[in-house]
């Protein structure tokens, strides 16, 4: 079974893709022109920032122009990226159900899934060119050129994107099935196009059509999440209200202009870094000589590993591909079972993904004005809250176990500690460099960079131009299909927020019998199972605005409930047999799925147990503030 909905999944794939593209001679096409302007994009935004971090705080000269520079950059790279992405078939979507359909439906609801995406880039591009046009008015503050210059990335972006839709579709569709996936989603608009007038008087029932029914179901036929999220909102204005569809575009633009986002593709960044200079091997071999010896210590390893590794990656694939390849030989070795270590490594790497720099956390802080700094620190606390929940089974299940390792000796034990302290130095760089206000969230992620390069290069064997070229095109690719989720679940929320069912839910919850302690026993529910459907980005874009006043209006701190929300997704993402974390898992760990389903059972328990005594006991999320 296989899944790209992870947001971040596409990191333990990086290298092995560079690799195979790079063996692989090809005529230079416009796609490679997108690459290259692509990487020399993020290599802009990541030089600016840092001279914008070195000019203020060691010369005290502010750069104003540097942040509305970085800004337009972003939506570009983002949109460019997007591009790219739809070219490489690597935008998120859920592939789960339609693989599970025999070979023919399988290739007909899949032609209707590219036409469904071709139908929203039509329907988007009109209005983004009207949305460019408007804003010539609109003069930056700092550049002084029109703001049009930023936005039409959009527009630019739909057309391109459009044009691969099209040629992908034409050239790998077989014309009977183009056809009749064509039939089919002109049937649909024409039915909705006709049913407009009626659909207008039932704001509610038409909600639920189009946000609810018909979103569902372009995520089972394998439409990418953003595409869904697009042609569902898009759906719902266009023939159930009078709201101009530039509407959408503006609120795409408010979703993917918020600086703070500038660091999801600058820490995806960092995780190739880490990944290609073998600084997390480091740490990992560091760690096994001292502990990996007394019972259950591999386990204590793998655990710590994920901790320590997840503060530089902020990734959970990342880490899975980073830990599981150093351990996993050893752990073998010593008689541990493959479906234990699998268990172990996908609830390892959702406990760690409160460890910042964790993107999602980036995002939730971005999309619910919740402080980044608080979620950074208040992070390491509940990380090490689940850590202990999962040692404790770990342990439990090793109370058998005859280890004969023995400890290598102290000398061969500090040349691995001083090998790997630099790299060991970087989460502290990263977490007081946010929590003691040096540094915002984007600027650490670009210290963070500039720092894991000097540092590979010098002393764990560097990254070759072409492997820096590849790791930069890869992070293009990967921040354009974030950055349209953030796009279309922007539009989407808005879309909810206005048909007024948030005050509905809003009245719903707050008057739930039991307060505090029910909200939090729904919370926790419907945030599992959005987990298991959405992963972690979509869920926080969607339900952050809607469920944050909520939860305030309670008494509950803003730091506390995040906590609780990106935990609980993250056991959803884990949870057999929807989660499609566990999938992933799998995939990495080489555990047969139906084996690990078995073993990961007690490690669930263990994290849902640590979720609620969160939700019990504010202090752990909020004494570090």
């Amino acid at each position: 079974m296989t899944t790209q909905i992870m947001t971040d999944a596409f990191h333990e794939l990086a290298s092995s893709k560079v690799t195979s593209k790079a063996a692989r001679p090809r005529a230079f096409s416009w796609i490679n022109a997108l690459e290259m302007l692509s990487a020399a994009l993020i290599a802009g935004i990541v030089i600016l920032l840092f001279g914008g971090v070195v000019s203020r705080y060691l010369f005290s000269v502010p750069l104003d122009w540097v942040d509305e520079s970085v800004s337009m950059g972003f939506i570009w790279v983002g949109m460019l990226g997007a591009v790219i992405a739809m070219h490489r078939n690597e935008h998120l979507r859920l592939t789960t159900f339609v693989e599970m359909l025999p070979e023919r439906p399988r290739a007909y609801v899949q032609a209707v899934a590219i036409l469904c995406v071709a139908a929203f880039l039509v329907a988007l591009i009109g209005p983004a060119a009207l949305h460019a046009k408007d804003e010539w008015v609109i003069e930056m503050m700092t550049l002084h050129i029109p703001v049009t210059f930023r936005v039409g990335a959009i527009a630019v972006g739909a057309l391109l994107m459009l044009v691969v839709v099209l040629q992908n579709a034409w050239r790998t569709i077989p014309k009977p099935t183009f056809w009749g996936a064509f039939a089919t989603v002109g049937l649909v608009f024409a039915a909705f196009y006709f049913a407009a007038p009626t659909l207008m008087l039932f704001k509610g029932a038409s909600l639920m059509i189009f946000l609810v029914v018909l979103v569902g179901l372009l995520l089972l036929a394998g439409v990418p999440i953003a595409f869904c999220f697009g042609l569902g909102v898009i759906s719902f204005l266009a023939f159930s209200t009078s709201i101009p569809l530039q509407t959408v575009v503006g609120r795409m633009d408010e979703g993917m202009s918020n600086l703070v986002l500038v660091s999801v593709p600058v820490f995806v960044l960092l995780g190739c870094v880490l990944d290609s200079t073998g600084m997390g091997k480091a740490i990992i071999e560091v760690l096994a000589s001292m502990i990996g010896h007394i019972k259950a210590g591999m386990s204590y390893v793998l655990l710590t590993s994920l901790f320590i590794v997840s503060g530089i990656s902020g990734s959970k694939v990342s880490d899975m591909a980073t830990v599981a390849p150093a351990l996993f030989p050893e752990m073998t070795r010593r008689g541990n079972k493959r479906s234990e270590m699998v268990a172990l490594l996908g609830t390892g790497a959702a406990m760690a993904d409160t460890v910042p720099p964790s993107i999602v956390l980036i995002v939730l802080g971005s999309v619910a004005g919740v402080s980044i700094a608080g979620l950074f620190q208040s992070g390491i606390v509940v990380a090490m809250v689940l850590l202990l929940t999962l040692v404790a089974v770990a342990r439990w299940k090793a109370r058998h176990e005859k280890s004969g390792a023995k400890r290598p000796p102290w000398k061969v034990i500090g040349r691995l500690t001083l090998v790997a302290s630099p790299a060991l130095a970087l989460p502290f760089v990263i977490r007081s460099a946010v929590g003691e206000g040096i540094a915002t969230a984007t600027e650490v992620s670009t210290i963070a960079v500039i720092y894991a390069m000097l540092v590979g290069h010098f002393l764990y064997g560097g990254i070759g131009v072409r492997k820096l070229y590849s790791m930069l095109v890869e992070t293009a690719a990967l921040s354009g299909a974030i950055l349209m989720i953030l796009g279309t679940a922007s539009a989407m929320a808005w879309a909810i927020t206005q048909s007024g069912i948030v005050q509905t839910l809003s009245q719903f919850l707050t008057t739930l019998p039991g307060g505090r302690v029910a909200f939090f026993g729904v919370s926790i529910v419907v945030f599992v199972i959005l987990g298991c459907l959405l992963e972690g980005l979509p869920a926080v874009l969607l339900l952050a605005p809607i469920m944050f006043p909520i939860a305030k209006g309670l008494g509950i701190n803003d730091i506390q409930y995040a906590m609780v929300m990106v935990s609980s997704m993250n056991i959803g993402l884990m949870l057999p047999p929807v989660g499609v974390g566990f999938y992933v898992a799998c995939r990495i760990g080489e555990g047969r799925p139906e084996e690990v389903m078995r073993a990961i059972w007690p490690y669930m328990g263990a994290l849902l147990a640590g979720v609620i005594i969160i939700a019990a006991v504010p202090a752990i999320s909020t004494f570090a503030l």
